[in-house]
């Protein structure tokens, strides 16, 4: 997930659109292969007027496919900025309070229509993940641990007291949603396809309950890389009196409520020339937690510590990642407690998260005092573990973590 304009959440960029040419054509079933060999659940498409839609019993659905989807989306490339812009298509399905999820569609990319008395609407009731697609020179598409944003979204669920897809369901989601897009993936090395699954309560409700109704929602949105010329750091204020969670809260789930309660801290941070806020924790206000939107890494004596996991913090997917990537070349990596005094101390400092992947730190100001790092910030251990990571996530290095989910 995403330093600066990006912890904010994804901005409007039509600019980068030279010409909305949509396909009309109608839209075909999906054609890939995966080395882990997901079991795919039904896929319904809805049948209506203004959507596409195709039977997966057509002959040729590979040529077709192939025809769809050879041509890329009439887009300035190299000036693809990191905002919003309209795709093709959506994934939608739904479910009922205590019920399962089944026969998810695809529908032309557009408004929904959510009753006034939403559950998500008036009282939070929903949830978010964020993920990427990357495509290679053989035109193979490749997404990056999707079960691990299913199984976080399984866990969100439970603690928003709502029913969520099976992996399964989730991971071949994203799949379909991908491939009906697969126009707007940008070439290699020009960014990448940013997914967007929703869960939210989209039932009546009106006094404090769950919602009746459920819907599942993925739309994707093509991104440039979010540093164009190399890393770039960033300046952290550490706030002390605002604070992202509390224990027995749901700082540890990604609930959408989570991200407006920091706007304001990151509002008042940006106006006095900082990138972002690091927060610390709520009880003794001396351990750090994680900045608006992304988890928080120190280098000292070439041992990486991250706050530990303990319901406060989001477990990133990024940070996980990077914890079993710097392993596996050797690096101490320690999970636990970590004080503000470390982080002023440390040798160098770095955030993760989905956007960025990693993100260097080049200060941080605590009550005052300003503490720089390194070479402006840019620190040998996280250019190493960046460049190790996103050569991974883009099929550019073998995946011997198992990793990797290739569409063709």
């Amino acid at each position: 997930m995403e330093i600066g304009a990006i912890f904010a959440g994804l901005q409007p960029n039509p600019s980068a659109i030279l010409c909305s040419s949509r396909s009309t054509s109608a839209l075909p079933p999906p054609i890939f292969t995966d080395k882990r060999q997901f079991c795919p659940p039904s896929l319904k498409l809805q049948n209506q007027s203004h959507f596409a839609t195709y039977s997966s019993n057509n002959v040729g659905a590979a040529s077709i496919a192939s025809n769809v989807t050879r041509e890329l989306a009439d887009i300035d490339w190299d000036n693809l900025g990191f905002g919003f812009m309209a795709t093709d298509y959506m994934y939608i399905m739904k479910c009922l309070q205590g019920g399962d999820f089944s026969k998810g569609e695809l529908q032309r990319f557009g408004n929904i229509e959510l009753s006034p008395s939403a559950g998500v609407l008036n009282y939070g009731q929903g949830l978010f993940e964020g993920l990427k697609a990357y495509r290679q020179q053989d035109g193979n598409i490749l997404l990056f641990r999707p079960e691990e944003n299913a199984l976080r979204l399984r866990m969100g669920a439970e603690r928003m007291c709502m029913p969520s897809p099976t992996v399964e369901q989730f991971v071949e989601a994203v799949k379909v949603t991908v491939l009906a897009n697969k126009r707007w993936i940008p070439p290699t090395g020009k960014g990448s396809l940013y997914i967007r699954p929703l869960l939210m309560g989209s039932g009546a409700v009106l006094g404090l309950a769950p919602a009746p109704e459920y819907t599942f929602l993925i739309y994707v949105s093509p991104v440039g890389n979010y540093f164009k010329e190399g890393l770039a750091p960033i300046n952290l204020v550490i706030e002390t009196e605002l604070h992202r969670a509390t224990p027995g809260g749901t700082g540890g789930v990604k609930t959408i409520g989570n991200y407006a309660a920091v706007l304001r801290a990151q509002a008042v941070a940006k106006a006095k020339g900082y990138s972002d806020v690091l927060y610390l924790d709520s009880i003794n206000k001396r351990y750090l937690e994680e900045v608006s939107s992304c988890n928080i890494f120190l280098v000292k004596d070439n041992v990486l510590s991250t706050p530990a996991i303990k319901g406060t913090i989001l477990p990133g997917i990024t940070r996980k990642s990077i914890i079993d990537v710097a392993r596996s070349q050797g690096f101490q990596v320690e999970e636990r407690q970590v004080t503000v005094d470390e982080l002023l101390d440390a040798d160098e400092v770095f955030c993760t998260g989905t956007a960025v992947v990693i993100s260097p730190v080049g200060s941080v100001t605590y009550l005052g005092k300003r503490v720089s790092y390194g070479n402006e910030g840019i620190g040998v251990v996280a250019q190493q573990l960046y460049s190790s990571l996103t050569r991974l996530q883009m099929g550019l290095t073998k995946d011997t973590m198992d990793w990797v989910v290739e569409l063709k």
